[in-house]
C-alpha cells in the first residue's frame, strides 16, 4: 500500500459492518440518514472512526426499544463528533427515552388486557366487545383506531 497511510483507528465500511454486526447497506443507510459519519480517502474509499462502532450499538439498542430513527438522530446529534460515546452519554440518551418507553409500555399493557377479552370471548359479541362500533359512532371522534387506543 505504497502512498496510502491507514491510521489504526480507521475502519473500512466492510470492517465497520462486520465489527458492528450489521450489513454494509445498514452502514450506508445510517450515514445517509445522518446517524453516523465517515470520510473518503484520496483513493475514494469510505473510512470511519472507531467511535462509530459505539454509535451503531446505540442505534441498534434504540431501534430494539422502538425509538424512531429521527429521535435517534436527534439524540446522537447532541454527542460530540469523533469521540466514542461514554457511559455518561448513554445514560443521558436513555433518560431522554425513558418517559416515552414508559408510556408505550403502559399503552401496550392496557391493549394486552383489553385484547384478552376479545380473544376470550371469541365471538366479538355486540354486548361485550370493546371493538364493536355500531353505525360508526366512533367516526365522529376522528380518523384512526380509537376503541383500544387510550390516547
Amino acid at each position: 500500500m505504497a502512498g496510502t497511510v491507514k491510521r489504526i483507528k480507521d475502519l473500512s465500511v466492510g470492517e465497520l459492518a462486520a465489527r458492528a454486526g450489521v450489513a454494509v447497506s445498514a452502514v450506508h443507510f445510517y450515514e445517509a440518514e445522518g446517524l453516523i459519519s465517515g470520510w473518503r480517502t484520496s483513493a475514494n474509499h469510505r473510512r470511519y472512526g472507531r467511535d462509530v462502532l459505539r454509535r451503531i450499538a446505540i442505534i441498534k439498542v434504540a431501534q430494539r426499544a422502538g425509538i424512531p430513527l429521527k429521535e435517534i438522530a436527534a439524540a446522537l446529534a447532541t454527542l460530540p463528533e469523533g469521540r466514542t460515546p461514554t457511559a455518561k452519554d448513554w445514560a443521558k440518551l436513555a433518560a431522554g427515552w425513558k418517559d416515552d418507553l414508559d408510556r408505550r409500555i403502559h399503552r401496550l399493557t392496557l391493549l394486552q388486557s383489553r385484547l384478552a377479552g376479545c380473544i376470550g370471548c371469541g365471538c366479538l359479541s355486540v354486548d361485550a366487545c370493546p371493538l364493536y362500533n355500531p353505525d360508526d359512532k366512533a367516526g365522529a371522534e376522528g380518523s384512526g383506531p380509537r376503541l383500544l387506543d387510550p390516547d
